[in-house]
């Protein structure tokens, strides 16, 4: 049974672009997998907390050795990667604030990147002491822009640091197969919004709809790994 674990990272309610789409996908996704699983956290709305000194602290003192209180403090981190661990798919709807990804979003990705969970570290081993422990994973990011020209080759390329960054925070845990796929325009709306939201729609449905039997041979998308 595959399962989806979907991602809200905007504060927006009903004028979010990734809510609707992601919502739109999720839909999609479970015509075609009518066996399958979601779940569903919501960090725009309920936006997680950052690490503190003593999560960094419980973070890094071995699992045998940790406290009751180092416990408490990455109980929610430790449900956060038990949901990634579990799922097949990631989906994640994420605003493009000020050139890089919203701090709520952040917050998940500090969560989720943990030493001894989603990445080993060696120090003996000066050439590669990280190690991914995430495998299997496939993740798919619906990014709205305020702008436009800032996927590939766009005007504004230089200026996207969300799509890099996540791809490069991903890849460290073991997420290699990463798809973006991005709606422009939302400051300028009329025509650019609505053609880039419904480009935006027609690769989300068709990557729904050809997940289950051809995972890998989906074209056309802006494809990060």
């Amino acid at each position: 049974m595959t399962h989806l674990l979907h991602l809200d990272s905007s504060p927006r309610g009903d004028r979010s672009h990734t809510r609707r789409l992601t919502s739109e996908f999720v839909q999609r996704w479970r015509a075609v997998h009518p066996d399958g699983s979601v779940t569903y956290r919501d960090i725009g709305r309920n936006p997680l907390p950052h690490v503190t000194e003593s999560w960094i602290s419980a973070a890094f003192t071995p699992p045998n050795q940790r406290s009751a209180a180092m416990q408490c403090a990455l109980r929610l981190s430790d449900e956060l990667v038990d949901e990634l661990m579990k799922a097949d798919l990631i989906l994640a709807g994420i605003p493009f604030y000020n050139f890089g990804m919203p701090s709520g979003f952040k917050a998940y990705i500090d969560q989720i990147v943990r030493v001894g969970r989603t990445f080993a570290f060696d120090p003996a081993n000066k050439e590669t002491p990280y190690a991914p422990l995430v495998h299997g994973k496939r993740m798919i990011a619906m990014i709205s822009r305020g702008d436009g020209g800032y996927g590939p080759g766009g005007r504004n390329q230089q200026y996207n640091h969300l799509d890099p960054h996540l791809a490069t925070v991903l890849r460290f845990i073991g997420v290699d197969d990463l798809q973006i796929v991005a709606a422009e325009n939302d400051e300028y709306g009329g025509a650019d919004l609505v053609n880039s939201l419904e480009s935006a729609r027609r690769q989300l449905h068709e990557l729904a709809s050809e997940f289950k039997s051809h995972p890998q041979e989906v074209v056309g998308l802006n494809r990060v790994s």
